[in-house]
């Protein structure tokens, strides 16, 4: 009985530390969050900080964050002001804490290199990997892999396409009504020593 209990008991608590585990990884993975111009390689981002415009990007809400006389201002698009702003080529930095806004200046002296350094990240609009396909706006959003795989950028990828019925290849003879070419039908009783003579 003893046995029993502790083998109960050893269960659940096996089974409660793999539901605690499972928490942890769906809370830390945001891929299918991140905008499509954003970079490859993280699992997990809070925020892109954007050194081109001292401006900030919470992935969580979707939203832009920089600095309007002295205050930080929340919205969904980039005001007038950074109208030629292009979030394809600019660098972005990822900052995983809570308001880096708050500590600009920190950010500002350690990214200030990377003003004009655009073009020189993979972001995840050109990504074949296909854990990238859950992005809304990826040119193979919400396709499962090998299946109709779209080229991105030129680059070749492989295509295939399930059920396609392709047409019957006759190399170029033509075809009988029964379907069937104008080639004689082939004696397979001969075999090719008695065709030498």
């Amino acid at each position: 009985m003893k046995k029993l209990v502790l083998f109960a008991a050893v269960l659940m608590v096996s089974l409660f530390g793999i539901n605690n585990a499972k928490a942890q990884v769906s809370l830390n993975i945001n891929i299918g969050s991140q905008p499509v111009w954003g970079p490859t390689g993280y699992d997990h981002v809070d925020y892109y900080y954007f050194p081109d415009i001292d401006a900030y990007y919470y992935v969580p809400s979707g939203q832009y964050i920089y600095s309007n006389g002295g205050r930080w201002v929340w919205t969904n698009n980039l005001p007038a002001q950074y109208g030629n702003f292009d979030l394809y080529r600019a660098y972005k930095v990822v900052i995983n804490e809570p308001k880096p806004y708050l500590r600009n200046n920190i950010y500002v002296t350690r990214y200030s290199k990377y003003k004009n350094y655009g073009g020189r990240q993979t972001i995840i609009r050109d990504s074949r990997d296909t854990k990238y396909y859950v992005v809304k706006g990826h040119p193979n959003y919400n396709q499962r892999p090998g299946r109709n795989v779209t080229v991105i950028n030129n680059r070749p990828n492989r295509v295939v396409r399930k059920n396609v019925i392709r047409p019957a290849q006759n190399n170029g003879r033509p075809q009988f009504n029964n379907g069937r070419d104008n080639r004689p039908d082939r004696d397979n009783r001969k075999g090719r020593d008695n065709e030498r003579h």
